[in-house]
């Protein structure tokens, strides 16, 4: 036998080595395709048949039928899943004529509810519903007709303003995910107002669930097409997710005072008695809005040392008592309703300090009762105060 040195050897074992092949590195978007091709793979070897859809059919062989539809229809992944195809089944015809009833989102909340089995119980992993209803927020597009919603979300953010309407948390007790999502309404969601302009045909699940497509149109002009139970769900998942009441400003005041009620303060109109040239000029429509818990005479007793009143006297025009109301929330509507007409003045403390009163209004005293009146009966929401005129007028 020939002695063989070390390089001969390593010349000989050479020849029967096996190239490694070149591997090629896939986005983690490719690496899901291929992972869920590979799952209807495995069903064909084992069945010997394409996945099928129908309610008679496992659970997971219907999740396969829609994957594999939706992927005969997805070109692009065509190329990177032809390797992998060695049965056909991108090129065949579609496995059954439901192929256009099944949803991804309906078969995996009926595979959620069938029980804690091993099989469908994963801890700390999400499941395919709440990855597909994260992908369906995600995925919006610019709305083309967002000039005509526009309006509508100005006149929200007004109402939030004047406290008209609120934003509530969601409460899981509450039994939000059962309730229902109706046109019209509003919600924040990922820290964007969603307001809910159209709601499709209302359709059962083969879980028995009823669904429906939702017209989404979010504050920044984008929007979406989603399912309903995808939109409960990110709603409810959201930390900061949040649903806005609906428009009514509700009995502020009240003719007929029961013993039950209480008194929650008093609207004050004041006139200020100042000599200063400016306020002397306009002293019939300056006037001073506030709220108060207590005595108004008792507030303003000491106003020629406050520069909040001007360090001057002033006068009690007129007030409005108050019942069962937020007087925050109120005092707050009544500046927002009177911000374009803000008397801008500027007055020097006895310390030497100048400042610059927020609470008081070119407004003539008429305008402020109507003001009142319209707030009480909750028709404010259709007003705003015009300074050229000096009154409320439509919006």
């Amino acid at each position: 036998m020939t002695d063989l040195s070390l390089d001969d050897l390593r010349d000989e074992l050479s020849a029967f080595e096996t190239k490694k092949p070149k591997t090629t590195k896939h986005t983690a978007r490719e690496e899901r395709v291929i992972a869920g091709f590979e799952d209807i793979i495995r069903f064909h070897e084992e069945h010997g048949r394409t996945p099928n859809h129908g309610e008679g059919n496992d659970i997971f062989e219907r999740i396969y039928a829609v994957r594999l539809d939706r992927l005969r229809k997805l070109n692009e992944y065509h190329a990177l899943l032809k390797p992998l195809d060695s049965y056909g089944l991108l090129d065949k015809a579609s496995c059954a004529a439901q192929s256009n009833v099944e949803d991804i989102d309906t078969l995996m909340a009926e595979l959620n509810d069938v029980g804690d089995t091993d099989i469908t119980k994963l801890k700390h992993v999400k499941s395919r519903e709440e990855i597909k209803a994260a992908e369906e927020i995600a995925n919006r597009e610019q709305c083309s007709d967002f000039d005509k919603f526009e309006p509508i979300f100005e006149q929200l953010q007004n109402d939030l303003d004047l406290g008209v309407r609120e934003t509530r948390a969601f409460v899981r007790d509450a039994g939000f995910l059962k309730a229902d999502i109706k046109e019209g309404q509003f919600f924040i969601l990922g820290g964007q107002t969603a307001y809910i302009a159209s709601v499709g045909e209302t359709v059962k699940a083969p879980n028995g669930q009823f669904d429906a497509r939702l017209r989404v149109i979010f504050s920044n002009g984008t929007e979406s097409n989603l399912l309903r139970r995808s939109m409960q769900r990110a709603l409810y998942k959201d930390e900061a997710g949040r649903r806005v009441t609906e428009a009514a400003a509700g009995p502020l005041f009240e003719d007929n005072v029961s013993e039950d009620d209480l008194e929650s303060g008093t609207i004050y109109v004041l006139r200020s008695l100042s000599n200063n040239p400016e306020i002397a000029k306009h002293r019939q429509v300056v006037h001073k809005i506030g709220v108060t818990g207590g005595s108004v005479e008792k507030r303003i007793s000491n106003a020629k040392r406050e520069a909040t009143y001007l360090l001057a006297d002033v006068e009690i025009v007129q007030t409005y008592k108050l019942f069962n109301i937020n007087r925050r929330r109120l005092e707050a509507m009544l500046q927002k309703i009177f911000a374009s007409a803000r008397f801008d003045i500027e007055i020097e403390d006895g310390f030497g300090y100048v400042i610059r009163p927020q609470e008081w209004f070119l407004v003539p005293l008429n305008a402020i009762d109507d003001a009142v009146k319209r707030i009480e009966d909750g028709s404010i929401t259709d007003y705003h105060y015009e300074p050229t005129e000096g009154r409320l007028v439509t919006k």
